[in-house]
């Protein structure tokens, strides 16, 4: 009878280490993916910048011959790409990408005070597209900052800060901001 008793009590002891092993295991995992889900969110958001940089040529183009007086604009978008191709780091392209956007409300917002460029298929075609990658954009960078915003939690709860720890962890990840700049209205002139 106390062979039994031993072997019951030597029963539970192995279901509770195998128990707290996965449910290690299941924390290592969870972060591991989560770690993975930013940088793809952020691979994600790097492919449409790369997208909308790419049509702004053919915007700036499109916009030249009837924006003469205009020249700053366009002369900031044009800087903005620049800036975007030669950024390396995420801050660096978000900070880009604010300016982009700034200077692309600028353009669409000046455009209104053209009605040949704003009947001209090709604006039109050009505007839908970079709205339309616009509207992608939002919806990732909201994916990133879901993704980033849940990492953070479980490196700093308990008991994934353990694990995270272990896992060298410790740093939380940055989320997509808006910069102020892109919060103001754009100013239109008529």
């Amino acid at each position: 009878m106390a062979f039994g008793l031993e072997l019951i009590f030597l029963t539970i002891i192995v279901l509770a280490v195998l128990g707290i092993a996965a449910y290690i295991v299941s924390i290592y995992n969870g972060l591991v993916r989560l770690k993975n889900d930013i940088k793809k969110a952020w691979a994600n958001i790097d492919v449409l910048l790369k997208q909308r940089s790419d049509e702004l040529p053919k915007l700036i183009e499109s916009v030249k011959g009837y924006m003469k007086h205009e020249r700053e604009v366009l002369t900031s978008l044009t800087k903005a790409r620049t800036e975007f191709l030669k950024a390396k780091s995420m801050s660096e392209k978000a900070a880009a990408d604010g300016m982009i956007s700034q200077a692309l409300k600028s353009i669409f917002a000046v455009a209104e005070n053209y009605p040949q460029l704003k009947a001209s298929e090709n604006f039109i075609q050009l505007q839908n597209r970079i709205s339309g990658l616009e509207n992608e954009l939002a919806d990732r960078r909201e994916f990133y900052n879901d993704s980033a915003n849940e990492f953070n939690i479980r490196i700093e709860s308990f008991p994934d800060t353990i694990i995270a720890g272990m896992m060298g962890l410790r740093q939380p990840a940055e989320m997509f901001k808006v910069a102020e700049e892109e919060k103001k209205d754009v100013e239109v002139k008529f």
